[in-house]
């Protein structure tokens, strides 16, 4: 009999945090999962940990030698699988207790494609940084058309949150191998508009920041992060069925999110940024765009848990 939930994990090189995740997921009852995991052709001792795990989780292995792209494995994973019912864990990330239980009953009982959940930050050493909450204030079935809306400002959804129809997703094409940084948010979009999206308001997965996850370490090209970014609100933007004002506003609001979330990748990585472009066009803004950028963005979540790992740094 086929699982009700595949949790797909592309691994590289990732000894330092490997055996925390699946420690998370090994707390939980396994007989309603499998965990499908592929090697990007690690080099240090990612395997060895992952296969002293083979005797208590009911894991999968594929090793596809270095692909070189964390979504390529991901999809490659997706097709894997047999569950019903998919989720990603990467290998710095964390189930929190009770997540299989509470997720259990709404794969039961949910219709649409996708069910998301709030979010803690941790650090390198699992302590807690903050939330990283959806901005919705109550739990229940979010409309498609108000959840695009607010999703086209920013990605607002931790990779580890989302549950999705496996069907949906492999049937469609996958994950967009192009959009290395973008290919989660591209992919929320697209099943947020195929039915109302669950949402619940229990916090119960953790994503890990640190300066040596894959997203972090990649060297970019020149505007490679903008480009990819823009490229996700263009596609989105056009099937979109919303028009008037409430479409200029919201795609004003997008650009500007873009823009700072640019600048704040350049800073990290030490390149030069036009701090006054940005203000400009935040300021453009007006009063009801800023309500809705601070909303949307989860900017100050965002940015909350970085300064507090320096903090702690010191």
């Amino acid at each position: 009999m086929n699982p009700l939930l595949s949790v797909v994990m592309p691994t590289y090189n990732g000894e330092r945090f490997i055996a925390a995740a699946l420690e998370s997921v090994g707390d939980h009852d396994s007989d309603e999962i499998e965990l499908v995991i592929v090697d990007d052709g690690s080099t240090d001792h990612t395997l060895d940990i992952v296969r002293r795990y083979a005797g208590t989780l009911p894991l999968r292995l594929i090793t596809p030698g270095r692909l070189g792209n964390w979504v390529t494995a991901t999809n490659l994973g997706l097709r894997e699988a047999t569950g019903q019912w998919a989720c990603f864990l990467h290998q710095d990330d964390l189930w929190l207790p009770g997540r299989l239980k509470t997720l259990h009953r709404e794969m039961e009982s949910h219709q649409g494609p996708l069910i998301i959940h709030n979010t803690r930050y941790v650090g390198p050493d699992g302590r807690e940084l903050g939330p990283w909450t959806c901005p919705f204030s109550e739990s229940g079935d979010i409309p498609s058309n108000q959840f695009i809306e607010r999703l086209l400002v920013q990605n607002f959804i931790a990779i580890p949150s989302p549950v999705f129809r496996r069907a949906a997703v492999v049937d469609s094409g996958g994950l967009d191998e192009a959009l290395w940084f973008s290919a989660d948010w591209d992919l929320w979009l697209r099943l947020g508009a195929l039915g109302p999206v669950r949402f619940l308001g229990e916090t119960l997965s953790g994503f890990r920041v640190h300066p040596a996850s894959q997203t972090a370490a990649r060297k970019l090209q020149p505007n490679e992060w903008e480009d990819q970014l823009t490229t996700v609100l263009d596609r989105h933007l056009d099937r979109w069925p919303v028009t008037g004002p409430l479409r200029t506003s919201v795609e004003q609001v997008a650009r500007a999110s873009i823009a700072v979330n640019s600048a704040l990748s350049a800073a990290s990585r030490g390149e030069p940024v036009r701090p006054t472009a940005v203000l400009f066009q935040l300021l453009a803004l007006g009063p009801w765009g800023w309500r809705k950028y601070l909303r949307d963005s989860r900017i100050v979540q965002r940015v909350g848990s970085r300064v507090k790992i320096q903090r702690l740094a010191k």
